[in-house]
């Protein structure tokens, strides 16, 4: 790990980009000297057989070389052995203008933890972005993440970022890919960290070759790590709402059938109902106990909200909880089968018969599956040696038996 030496790193990382790489430079190591910032120019290279480890070390840059590929493998390698107190990362295909930093470096000084650089204010050269990534692509996924962490940034994935570099180092970012524009953005607002936005150009990249990025495979990835990053989004809102309306037609439908206009709703759509509630409840639970994990494995920060609901439902809660619902299905069911005893088993009217049968239903899968959801969440925050309890989920860190 470097020791920081000076004021600014610029740092590109290269994968076979001898086309562009000499101009890249040059506009770093122009920038640095006409701006009089103190700085360096590091290329943290990721596997390179084009030749571009030399062009790099022959105009005065640093090369890291990063023996793991992937694009978020070589940005971690260069943060790590940048020796500046912050760090302007930027591809090295001549699409950033790295002559024109200014803004991100003012940021900085003012405070900023990361300054974001927002391609649609400052500029889109023509043919510089693909019209899939210009009118759809980011501006979805972006969006996305403004509703998913409560950020205003209007463009998620600028590859053109400023950094408090011993700030970014602490989040301790672990994905290897295309992903870690994602969770750099994503883990500095998780962590509260003070973000801006400020105008920047894409030009056209000066390469012959295709560009790494693949857009469908990218895009999904990026979306993924938003979705797996935002429980209450993948898993409580969307079970929630299917919970809310399953359970409401399910009980509306139990005092018998409902038409609106000429459209009739019978048992039919009581089954639905039913089955739609438990595929919801079963949703909430999976948010329950991914948060849960998040917050032990500590790369998801916990609200008092959240610790208020997991006090209040403890394990043993959890589990009577489970009982309670279980037992209640299950005598609705006994106690259909002591009345069809009583008819000597005849035939029964179908229709009375499953709308009692599927509360009955309901209530034990449900009993069963918050049986099985307590016990598993409290394994969950079991304090071990390698991951002590430090979230206070289950009780006060250091609470005897």
């Amino acid at each position: 790990m470097a020791t920081p030496s000076c004021e600014l790193t610029i740092l590109m990382p290269c994968l076979n980009e001898a086309e562009t790489l000499e101009v890249c430079i040059l506009k770093a190591q122009a920038y640095l000297a006409g701006s009089g910032v103190s700085g360096e120019v590091v290329i943290a290279d990721n596997g390179s057989t084009d030749g571009s480890q030399a062009i790099a070390a022959g105009l005065g840059a640093r090369v890291v070389a990063i023996p793991r590929r992937g694009y978020g493998s070589a940005l971690i390698g260069g943060i790590e052995a940048a020796r500046g107190t912050y760090v302007i990362m930027g591809d090295a295909d001549d699409s950033y203008d790295f002559s024109a930093l200014d803004p991100f470096v003012e940021k900085l000084r003012d405070g900023n933890q990361l300054v974001m650089g927002n391609r649609f204010r400052g500029g889109i050269a023509p043919g510089a972005m693909p019209p899939l990534h210009r009118y759809l692509g980011n501006p979805v996924l972006s969006s996305i993440g403004r509703l998913f962490f409560n950020r205003k940034i209007r463009d998620f994935h600028c590859g053109l970022r400023g950094f408090s570099r011993q700030v970014i180092l602490d989040l301790e970012l672990v994905t290897t890919g295309m992903e870690f524009a994602s969770e750099m953005v994503v883990r500095a607002s998780l962590a509260g960290l003070k973000i801006a936005e400020v105008p920047t150009t894409l030009s056209k990249d000066g390469r012959t070759r295709p560009p790494h990025l693949r857009s469908w495979r990218d895009g999904w990835r990026h979306l993924r790590f938003l979705l797996l990053y935002a429980p209450r989004w993948l898993f409580l809102y969307p079970g929630l709402m299917a919970l809310v309306i399953g359970g409401t037609l399910t009980g509306v439908l139990m005092a018998g059938p409902v038409s609106i206009g000429p459209v009739g709703f019978d048992i039919s759509t009581m089954i639905y109902a039913a089955a739609f509630a438990v595929v919801g409840f079963q949703a909430v639970v999976f948010s329950i106990l991914t948060k849960l994990y998040a917050a032990h494995e500590g790369f998801l920060p916990v609200g008092p909200r959240f610790r208020w609901l997991m006090r209040l439902f403890s394990l043993e809660r959890g589990v009577v909880l489970g009982v309670v619902i279980f037992i209640v299905g299950t005598a609705v069911a006994v106690w259909q089968l002591i009345v069809w005893r009583r008819s000597d088993f005849a035939a029964l009217d179908p229709r009375t018969a499953t709308r009692i049968a599927i509360p009955a239903m309901v209530g034990m899968m449900v009993g069963f599956q918050t049986i099985m959801a307590s016990m598993f969440a409290g394994a969950l925050t079991i304090a071990t040696r390698s991951v002590p309890q430090t979230t206070d989920l289950a009780g006060d860190p250091g609470e005897g038996p």
